[in-house]
């Protein structure tokens, strides 16, 4: 199974903004009274038009659905969290903690990805279920996948429940990988991929946020096995999404590596050229939709691996 998508798929925003509902576990969320809702929607339109065009210039795949007008979805351009598409023609739908983002989901969209776009679709798989219960798990935002490996690596948060990964690597036949990662303050990341990403050969990721050494080598040791070349970051440039980014290929199998214009500057010149060894560094500036929205490039692409029907 490829670890880079061949396609992705995008919501163009419409009513971008804070969400004062995922802020208290979300610590890269920032508000103020500078800017009114239709001036940052305004502009995370803008950013998001600017990072589609340099995706599409380098002949990567974007599938871009419009966001709902109604009902008014703040963290719409952030897909990857209720939905993710696997290479047997799996969709998963995910329990999400914020009530007012669960509408995010759309049976719409995955119906034009069979009639319109024909991809296949052979089964969904629904945990939605468990919002019921108090149990989430956030798609791709709460995994970071190694499907090459088979390997489901996530960080234990209020996002983040073990029961539900349970059940998802089962269905999937995936072996978990579930670890305690925090920031400086000793919280809970919220998300596993705004501290680490696997590419088909390389591995981003913050070290510094495992307080346990020995989880820190059991999952060093983990990526020895997988042949992944580990490419550490600081707790610095984590704060600047430099661990939020995603490896996709584009249509002639060439691997990019999609980050933002604040994630492509925190890293230094070593760290540069290291993944440049591996794929095409593309970059874009999303400060607004990084600072109101708390999430980066990596969560608004949702890879698509379904087969052609």
């Amino acid at each position: 199974m490829n670890q880079a998508p061949e396609s992705i798929i995008m919501i163009r925003p419409d009513s971008f903004g804070f969400n004062p509902a995922t802020a208290q576990s979300n610590t890269f969320q920032q508000a103020d009274n500078i800017n009114s809702h239709s001036e940052i929607s305004k502009s995370a339109q803008q950013e998001f038009d600017h990072l589609v065009n340099i995706l599409l210039k380098s002949k990567i795949e974007v599938i871009v659905f419009d966001d709902q007008k109604d009902p008014i979805l703040l963290d719409a351009v952030f897909p990857n969290n209720w939905v993710s598409f696997h290479h047997d023609g799996t969709v998963i739908l995910y329990p999400m903690l914020a009530e007012n983002r669960r509408k995010e989901r759309r049976q719409d969209i995955l119906l034009d990805l069979q009639n319109k776009h024909s991809f296949q679709i052979d089964r969904i798989l629904d945990y939605t279920n468990f919002e019921v219960q108090g149990r989430f798990l956030e798609g791709t935002g709460s995994i970071v996948f190694d499907y090459k490996n088979k390997i489901a690596y996530a960080n234990a948060s209020p996002r983040t429940d073990e029961k539900v990964l349970d059940k998802l690597c089962n269905d999937l036949g995936f072996q978990k990988f579930l670890f305690n990662a925090v920031d400086s303050n000793d919280r809970a990341i919220y998300h596993a991929n705004v501290m680490m990403c696997i590419g088909d050969e390389f591995v981003v990721i913050c070290l510094d946020t495992f307080p346990d050494k020995a989880a820190k080598e059991k999952l060093l040791l983990s990526f020895e096995r997988t042949g992944h070349e580990v490419v550490n970051i600081s707790y610095d440039q984590l704060t600047q999404f430099a661990g939020n980014m995603i490896e996709v290929l584009n249509s002639n199998k060439e691997q990019h590596l999609i980050m933002s214009q604040s994630a492509y500057d925190s890293l230094n010149k070593e760290q540069r050229d290291r993944l440049g060894r591996y794929a095409e560094i593309l970059y874009a500036p999303i400060p607004v939709i990084e600072k109101y929205g708390g999430g980066s490039v990596r969560c608004m692409i949702a890879g698509n691996f379904l087969p052609k029907a």
